[in-house]
């Protein structure tokens, strides 16, 4: 064989490989159900789709249709809102960055020191809190007068899908042969810093590449993300081996479940974190969607779990307090969109 047609019978390979990745899909309802046959094979599923990709789309779980249709509804009103609306809500108004987002506020591309600032817009919210630890704090809402029962469905919907992120985490636990409960503290802990941030990615001319970046490529910072989108589509995820891109289509009520920088470092690098981006829409439609990032608490330490280091090894990690390593990644990435993000409140 010649190395012509060796490099070419390689490159058709890989193309096959790249062609036939699929985000797996998961139904976790028998084991929100308390089914212990099922849940061992559903917790292996997990396993197979975080060593491989981190990305798994969830099915079968506890949100409700209804909720997060109205939701979704909730959050284009609010987007629709004039500027000056929602510009009186502008997290640079919080002292824990709480409230509104602007276009291009924030850089996430960690491949293209080039790029563009991203191009959506958010609105962000958190458990309230008193005043002092970083982001911790009361959120921004608008007058009831201006947008009624925004405040009511939003937090209806942060707390149900809080409950799922903590079931999420129990079969974490289970699919690295934890006890289940291993990770409840850390995921529950009511002094947390999970944050609901809905999206508005408006339709934007592409740039010179034919395409626009509604969020550069990037890792999620934290521990685990779940994020609703609309059928308009846009997310993409990076596969490591090929280094090629592909969509992850939006199905139906499902939440698009990944693993954050976090949880790699917990694992050892069992489990990796995956870079992904959003692709603008292309079309005259306006997409939304909402991530819901559950970090735990500021004062855990993130270090190698039970049987994620091999004998005879070192961990490939020092051991990292969680406030430590949010504050590094919030202040780069808003820091890059011009926006200043303080490192703590005094």
């Amino acid at each position: 064989m010649g190395s012509f047609e060796a490099t070419t019978t390689a490159t058709d390979a890989a193309a096959a490989t790249a062609a036939a990745i699929t985000i797996p899909i998961i139904d976790i309802g028998p084991f929100l159900a308390g089914n212990e046959t099922a849940t061992p094979a559903i917790a292996a599923a997990l396993r197979a789709a975080c060593s491989n990709q981190g990305f798994l789309q969830v099915v079968g779980h506890s949100v409700p249709a209804a909720l997060q249709t109205r939701f979704l509804s909730a959050v284009a009103a609010f987007f629709a809102l004039p500027l000056r609306d929602k510009a009186a809500l502008d997290q640079s108004r919080s002292a824990c960055y709480r409230g509104y987002e602007r276009l291009g506020g924030q850089k996430l591309d960690e491949l293209d020191a080039e790029a563009t600032t991203d191009q959506k817009e958010g609105f962000s919210v958190r458990p309230e809190r008193a005043l002092g630890r970083f982001l911790a704090g009361p959120n921004q809402w608008p007058p009831e007068g201006v947008l009624p029962g925004f405040r009511e469905v939003y937090m209806e919907y942060f707390w149900a899908v809080h409950e799922l992120s903590k079931a999420m985490f129990q079969l974490m636990a289970l699919s690295l042969g934890l006890e289940k409960t291993y990770f409840d503290a850390f995921a529950a802990d009511p002094d947390g810093i999970c944050l609901c941030r809905a999206h508005h990615y408006p339709p934007t001319p592409p740039d010179v590449l034919g395409r626009t970046r509604g969020v550069g490529a990037h890792t999620d910072f934290g521990a685990l993300t779940l994020l609703l989108q609309d059928s308009v589509g846009g997310l993409e995820v990076l596969h490591k081996r090929t280094g090629t891109w592909h969509a992850v289509p939006p199905v139906e009520g499902a939440y698009v479940c990944n693993i954050g920088d976090l949880m790699q470092r917990w694992t050892n690098d069992r489990y990796q974190s995956t870079m992904h981006r959003v692709i603008s829409p292309l079309s005259n439609m306006d997409r939304y969607s909402c991530a819901f990032f559950n970090d735990g608490a500021l004062d855990v330490v993130i270090e190698a779990l039970p049987g994620c280091v091999e004998e005879g090894e070192s961990p490939v990690y020092a051991p990292l307090r969680v406030e430590e390593h949010i504050v590094e990644r919030y202040v780069q990435s808003y820091g890059a969109g011009g926006t200043l993000i303080g490192k703590a409140v005094e």
